[in-house]
């Protein structure tokens, strides 16, 4: 039978380690936690130093973790209270695919969300939205036998920290991604006021999910960490909070991206075309270009043409891209020294 885990506030390594420790154990549970302290929480795949701003969360004292899943930097706190369901890949209860696995396990954090009044949606793939806002961050992967899917419900959320975490190219851009994720991130405060928001404590949403969880999962048996998980997480505990592990090899790229949620990012893309360095700095919804911001050290006659191009752009779907830039140099009218249409559309590939 699976087990259940309610320890509430943990420390913020522990938040983390149990279920690393539950999957390499293949052990399945549904964990409930939140971390004492804030951190921040990159993907297995990312590069810490091109992620994080690291001196800053020194300065700060905002300790920085890699997990052993994919997806983005997140910054973590205590209001943010989170579920991490741990399943053996071949239990008859897992879909066949990601699409079915997300949509049914999301199901128990919809139905708590509309149980407080809080009117939300199944985004797919994975985001739970209220009034198109993202309200919950998710995420699936595969350690050891096990499917481990995490989450959270987000109680409050601190939008300028998040931001000021980052790693970011410029102030411009740092504010462009707190903007980005005011507009479309939500939380329970937000949606339903601070009065009534306080009903909801962290005691009584964990227990919410627990049934809600039971419903599609089954029965649990409740348990408190042993000495087999504990010695398991304090193993773990030597292996994943070391610099080795945090400053392993990740990805690099030229430029940053920030999903805010599913369909939205934040985007800078640099190139250097012979012409010159060329820079787009983008806010893409569901593949249409909300905002834009075309730079660099290129020459451009005339002058104002580039501000055109940003005109002609915005609000056009990626698809449409290089035609409006073919139509752009096509006229006769602009002539950029060695930037072409192929230079542009490497800043526009996501």
């Amino acid at each position: 039978m699976i087990k259940l885990y309610s320890p509430g506030k943990v420390s913020w390594q522990e938040s983390q380690l149990i279920y690393h420790a539950l999957a390499e154990m293949g052990q399945e549970a549904l964990s409930l936690v939140s971390p004492s302290s804030a951190y921040v929480c990159i993907g297995f795949h990312q590069d810490a130093a091109q992620e994080v701003d690291l001196d800053y969360c020194t300065e700060k004292g905002i300790p920085v973790f890699r997990r052993d899943l994919g997806g983005g930097a997140v910054y973590l706190d205590g209001d943010q209270y989170f579920f991490q369901l741990v399943l053996r890949r071949d239990n008859p209860l897992v879909p066949k695919n990601k699409a079915g696995f997300y949509r049914k396990f999301l199901e128990p954090i919809l139905n708590v969300y509309r149980r407080i009044g809080i009117p939300v949606e199944y985004k797919p793939v994975n985001d739970v939205v209220c009034r198109s806002r993202k309200i919950s961050g998710t995420g699936a992967g595969e350690i050891g036998d096990c499917i481990v899917f995490v989450g959270n419900l987000i109680k409050d959320f601190d939008f300028l920290e998040m931001s000021r975490v980052l790693n970011v190219p410029d102030e411009k851009f740092r504010d462009k991604v707190y903007k980005t994720l005011t507009d479309n991130l939500t939380t329970i405060r937000r949606e339903l006021g601070e009065e009534d928001a306080r009903k909801w404590s962290e005691e009584r949403l964990n227990e919410m999910m627990a049934v809600e969880f039971e419903s599609v999962i089954g029965p649990m048996v409740r348990s408190t960490i042993d000495s087999d998980l504990a010695s398991r997480i304090r193993e773990m505990g030597d292996r994943m909070t070391s610099r080795e592990w945090l400053y392993r090899k990740g990805k690099k790229s030229l430029g940053r991206d920030v999903k805010i949620r599913a369909g939205v990012n934040v985007i800078q893309r640099v190139h250097k075309a012979p012409g010159g360095l060329i820079r787009c700095e983008l806010e893409l919804i569901d593949h249409k270009i909300n905002d834009l911001s075309l730079s660099g050290d290129f020459f451009c006659f005339p002058k104002d043409a580039v501000g055109r191009l940003e005109g002609a752009l915005r609000g056009k779907r990626l698809d449409e891209v290089q035609g409006i830039i073919e139509d752009f140099y096509s006229g006769g009218d602009v002539e950029i020294p060695a930037v072409s249409v192929e230079d542009w559309m490497k800043l526009f590939v996501v």
